[in-house]
């Protein structure tokens, strides 16, 4: 059975609706081309999403030995975090709510076979 590698990102502050647009682009890809992939991404979610995957990678060096070009995304999604909500003051004594939304992200990756 093939061992699987993991990294998370907790409380990104890019919301999960936004960063599940760019996993869908490099799910059940391999990791180097994964990466690449991101690299020239203009997507706000790009960037913390390649930080986890280069982590993933990392563990699998140091902990478990495989080399860069063998792994694979096996799985990758995000999760809700917690939404900070702010107030902005509105016309007429109002006031209009402000959800700045974060994820986690959760990258897993695998030897291929």
């Amino acid at each position: 059975m093939a061992t699987d590698i993991r990294a998370e990102g907790k409380f990104v502050s890019v919301s999960a609706q936004k960063m599940r647009l760019v996993m869908d682009m490099v799910r059940g890809k391999p990791a180097v081309s994964a990466l690449n992939t991101l690299k020239f991404l203009t997507n706000g979610a790009a960037r913390p999403l390649s930080k986890v995957l280069i982590s993933a990678m990392s563990n699998a060096e140091e902990n478990f030995g495989v080399s860069r070009d063998d792994l694979l995304v096996y799985r990758i999604f995000a999760d809700e975090a917690p939404t900070r909500k702010w107030r902005r003051f509105g016309a007429r004594g109002r006031f209009k709510p402000i959800l700045r939304r974060s994820s986690h992200i959760t990258v897993i990756l695998r030897e291929r076979e």
